[in-house]
């Protein structure tokens, strides 16, 4: 199955939660109404209900439907949970959205930078920092680093634009899953420059190791946002036995 339709299927349903269509304590249609919406198969429909559960959007009632969980609150400029673009991010919350280089360079990984990141000595990667800036503010900077054996062919104008998408619709690579820690840390100089941090001499810091369908990983970033713009979200399930 197309991994698009799905996911076209899934940013449909979610923003019809969102902006209330669907609202809270209600159901979805059917899934035989669904399945004639969006013209796809029972598999589809499945794939993007089920990404909706797991990002605690609804869920299954056996006999009954699919319950809307979803209330609304203050919308998250990150999404902690998923693998979002910040272009992503910045359409969900219908804000207007620039990145700004500040760093962009090919570098060979030495044993400093491998202990950091996780890569191998001696990987050649693509070195990045970008300023997220949102409504004309920067409110996060990000610190990527690309392994160039998988990431092929990139520019500045494509670090400006969207690299996930240069990955996924230039490269066809697919990107699986993604491994994350949040942190609180003191603000830097580069931090302070760069960043409009108003009076916080805080950021919140999320590092994350990204992999591809072969479990090679690709990408770490460190990215280090004004604190109060960082809102994080989970859903939790208690397994019983």
């Amino acid at each position: 199955m197309p991994a698009s339709k799905y996911h076209e299927i899934y940013e449909d349903l979610r923003s019809k939660i969102e902006s209330g269509q669907y609202a809270y304590n209600s159901y979805l249609p059917s899934e035989y109404n669904l399945i004639d919406e969006y013209d796809c198969s029972r598999n589809t429909v499945r794939r993007a209900i089920a990404k909706l559960a797991d990002e605690g959007y609804v869920q299954s009632m056996h006999g009954k439907g699919v319950l809307v969980l979803w209330m609304p609150a203050q919308p998250s400029l990150f999404s902690f949970g998923g693998i979002e673009t910040m272009k992503e991010a910045a359409n969900r919350n219908g804000m207007v959205y620039r990145t700004k280089i500040i760093r962009f360079e090919e570098i060979v990984v030495d044993r400093e930078l491998a202990k950091r990141t996780g890569f191998e000595p001696g990987q050649e990667v693509y070195a990045i920092v970008r300023a997220r800036c949102f409504d004309n503010e920067a409110l996060i900077i990000d610190h990527n680093w690309f392994l160039k054996s998988v990431v092929r062919d990139l520019t500045p104008r494509i670090a400006e634009n969207s690299i996930y998408e240069h990955i996924e619709t230039t490269l066809g690579e697919t990107i699986m899953t993604t491994l994350r820690k949040l942190t609180v840390e003191r603000k830097t100089e580069m931090d302070q420059k760069y960043m409009d941090l108003r009076d916080y001499n805080c950021v919140v810091v999320v590092t994350s190791h990204t992999y591809n369908s072969t479990g090679t990983m690709f990408e770490y970033t460190e990215s280090r946002h004004r604190p109060d713009r960082f809102v994080f979200y989970n859903q939790a399930k208690r397994a019983r036995r």
